[in-house]
């Protein structure tokens, strides 16, 4: 099934004829593709000639392939990047005892407007690029024999969206082949409503499709496994299906001492769902799942299994930087372990459903999600985005979305809305919002819903009860509005759906209990939301689109993060504050670097620098070429110390003490001219699945190994063996230099290139670049 319920996969599903459909069988049908872009008429269409096509495997994001230009019809939003029809077709070869069996074609995201044929038959059309759909195509296959999938994907009314899409099959596909009487697709649901460190009450919910013309009796068993597959309980029961028709077997089991899920330690479980007939097994699926609590309380916040917990979020698009919207795993493990290290515990997908595996990698991780639905509803923020198609299909996106992730244990929150501005007008947004915490609530009763408010004292959402008819209510940038709101009502639950990176926003979320948490926007810079050739990102993240640690990013850790650290840097200008609705100011607002984590300042002449230095220990103490500076006492309100500091070249050190013991330290170096270069990967062994990849960090240093702030060689890559570089980029702001390259120049001293194995052994990335001294990484894939 789509992810949340998964049966038997083989991969890679390269040869699938000789895949023959047991209890139920699942085919990925990522490899092996023909692509095109442009129109192409007819080409769904048996007798269509597409051996000119391009072959290539999915996930695949187009439109990340570029060029940059600043005539594109996406314009600043789209980060500049193209737009239009792509096609995609496969043949499959079928198994032939999939004859009498139920077969369907699973798409995790299709960007956007898509249309799916199987062997010339029209399966259907899904306006929406971030929902995960499928097809039964039972009635279209021809077992035994090729079959041919065809999908269009397009992209070509823009304006569409406020910040890049990406663009075609860009995320997962499959095909899965069933009994006749099967687990429904996303059929099961497990709740755990009970849980304490003693016990624990897992609710599980399956629901069996008869598609036979005969009613059916079977035997439903539910088994719970622990994170290393051993047995933890096991219940069963008797129900009968009539013919052509769904039944729900409820199953109620308890577990003593149960394997919390939480943050620190995200343990996870497998619920093995099996279904029999005559003492024959008819289907099988596996459910991930947590045993956990999660509670939103008004006058104390977020609790999470009985325990008091702060929600210290941050916004995420879904496009990966460089990669675009077809995101292999690795990159979003890199991404999410950074943020986990400045202290982020929570992430709001804004404004979208995510790819399901993001959500798994989240489990496994430990982070809590609020999974959001829109960004529009019947007021349109672009001329051609989903406002055009709500109507029809908001209900059905929902659902399917929220029944594709109601499993997971790091989903604790439904946003149905991003400064909607049908707001205005209540007598139209609050039939609306009824309608969608309706769909929330009967899909998945466990979960409490919100919606990202957007200038609720204008609008009156927290006068007219609009606000109340949210189980949490969420507001995005005015904090004192939201506080408010609170003491105005009793009961009132509320969380910070986005918020600006100011330390006053911060502190006003800390020092009030009942304010939940905070989610930044936002984590990581993304494409597009540009108002100005050649800016192509939002730069407001923690992390820059490289997933380079922003000077934010440490202040942000200093506030967060439990681990003692301390970090310094040349202040030159005053921080941009955040406007009270970011995206609407009459004025752009320019985030224009002020700090600077170098001892390389323009000017090298005798003058004053103003260094800053961000802590969590007790005190700081600032050292020049093994001179003092003086030693400053942290500040309650968790504001950073300042230094006027007389320029020298040198070393410049900040010591960072608690309980008077040096516990963190941070060096600022004057760097010499550019001589090498330096590699410098997360990972050295690797798989070969799509999702393996490892980041590679170039470094141009000078002779003594320090990063030379200004350097901005272009560096070019070669590899030997069997890998490949699949992306580069530097992080610059500015850069309209193409993502898939073998070359890219440095921005600060540094970029980066993205690798992943082609087959199993050993390859090797060199990177050089005129004038300095090139270097070599080795690699070992298995």
């Amino acid at each position: 099934m789509i992810h949340g319920v998964k049966r038997l996969f083989f991969l890679p599903a390269l040869v699938l004829n000789l895949l023959h459909a047991d209890a139920g069988t699942v085919i990925s049908l990522d490899p092996g593709w023909r692509f095109f872009q442009g129109e192409a008429k007819g080409a769904e269409a048996a007798g269509f000639d597409a051996s000119s096509w391009r072959k290539l495997d999915v996930p695949h994001d187009w439109s990340i392939e570029g060029p940059f230009d600043k005539n594109a019809a996406t314009g600043g939003a789209g980060g500049w990047l193209p737009s239009g029809v792509a096609w995609y077709r496969k043949e499959i070869q079928i198994p032939a005892d999939a004859e009498g069996r139920r077969v369907w074609v699973e798409f995790d995201g299709v960007m956007a407007s898509s249309d799916v044929w199987m062997n010339g038959t029209h399966l259907g059309h899904r306006p929406n690029g971030y929902v995960s759909f499928r097809y039964d195509v039972t009635a279209a296959i021809k077992p035994g024999a090729a079959n041919l999938l065809v999908v269009k994907a397009d992209t070509s009314a823009q304006p569409a969206s406020r910040w890049y899409t990406g663009a075609g099959i860009y995320r997962h596909v499959r095909m899965v082949i069933a009994d006749p009487v099967h687990i429904a697709p996303w059929g099961v649901f497990v709740t755990t409503p009970e849980v304490s460190a003693e016990s624990a009450l897992v609710k599980v919910s399956t629901r069996i499709s008869n598609s036979t013309p005969r009613a059916e009796k079977l035997s439903v068993r539910s088994e719970i496994l622990d994170a290393k597959g051993g047995r933890v309980s096991t219940t069963d029961t008797v129900v009968e299906a009539a013919a052509g028709a769904s039944v729900d077997a409820l199953h109620e089991i308890r577990v003593a001492k149960p394997a919390l899920w939480s943050v620190d330690s995200p343990a996870m479980h497998t619920l093995v769902s099996t279904v029999s007939a005559g003492g024959r097994v008819l289907d099988e699926t596996r459910t991930s799942f947590g045993i956990r609590s999660a509670e939103f309380r008004s006058e104390t916040g977020f609790h999470l299994n009985g325990k008091n917990l702060k929600l210290k979020g941050v916004c995420l698009h879904h496009d990966g930087g460089a990669v675009g919207a077809a995101v292999p795993l690795g990159v979003w493990e890199r991404r999410l372990s950074l943020l986990r290290e400045l202290g982020v515990n929570a992430i709001r997908t804004a404004h979208n459903p995510p790819a399901p595996e993001f959500l798994d990698l989240c489990d496994r991780m430990g982070f809590l999600v609020m999974d959001e639905f829109f960004d529009c509803w019947t007021k349109g923020k672009n001329k051609f985005d989903y406002h055009l198609h709500f109507k029809k299909w908001a209900h059905t996106d929902l659902r399917d979305g929220i029944l594709r992730d109601r499993n997971h244990p790091c989903v604790i929150l439904y946003s149905v809305g991003n400064e909607i501005h049908d707001t205005p007008k209540p007598d139209i947004a609050k039939p609306i919002l009824r309608g969608l915490v309706d769909v929330c609530h009967e899909t998945d009763p466990s979960r409490p819903v919100t919606q990202a408010l957007f200038r609720p004292n204008v609008s009156g959402d927290y006068q007219n009860g609009l606000a109340d008819m949210l189980d949490v209510i969420g507001t995005n940038y005015r904090d004192q509005e939201l506080l408010q709101a609170w003491k105005d009502k009793p009961g009132r639950r509320i969380v910070g759906t986005e918020q600006g990176h100011e330390r006053s926003t911060w502190a006003a979320c800390r020092d009030h209990p009942q304010h939940s948490g905070q989610f930044l926007w936002c984590g990581i810079d993304y494409l597009g939301e540009s108002r100005s050739w050649s800016l192509t990102v939002f730069d407001g993240g923690l992390l820059n689109r490289a997933g380079f640690i922003q000077p934010r990013g440490e202040e942000r850790r200093s506030w967060w993060s439990d681990k003692p650290m301390v970090k310094a840097f040349r202040r030159i200008g005053r921080t941009a504050e955040t406007p009270a609705d970011p995206g609407y100011e009459a004025v752009e607002w320019k985030r224009l670097q002020v700090l600077y984590p170098d001892w390389n300042p323009r000017e090298s002449t005798a003058h004053e620098e103003n260094v800053e230095v961000y802590s969590n220990a007790d005190e700081v103490e600032l050292v020049l070429n093994d001179r003092s500076l003086g030693v400053k006492q942290l500040r309650k309100d968790g504001s950073a110390l300042n230094w006027k500091v007389p320029y020298e070249p040198g070393a410049l050190r900040a010591i960072a003490r608690k309980d008077g013991r040096e516990v963190a330290v941070d060096t600022l170096r004057t760097a010499g001219k550019p001589a090498a270069i330096q590699l410098v990967a997360d990972r050295r062994n690797l798989g070969t699945g799509w999702d393996d990849v490892s980041h590679v960090e170039v470094r141009v240093v000078d002779g003594n190994g320090v990063i030379v702030p200004d350097a901005t060689q272009l560096v070019r890559f070669q590899i030997e063996g069997p890998g490949h570089v699949i992306a580069v980029d530097s992080g610059s702001v500015v850069s309209v230099e193409p993502f898939q390259a073998m070359e890219r120049k440095a921005w600060q001293g540094r970029c980066l290139a993205i690798l992943r194995a082609a087959a199993a052994g050993k390859f090797v990335l060199r990177a050089e670049a005129d004038g300095l001294a090139p270097a070599t990484i080795e690699f070992t894939a298995r």
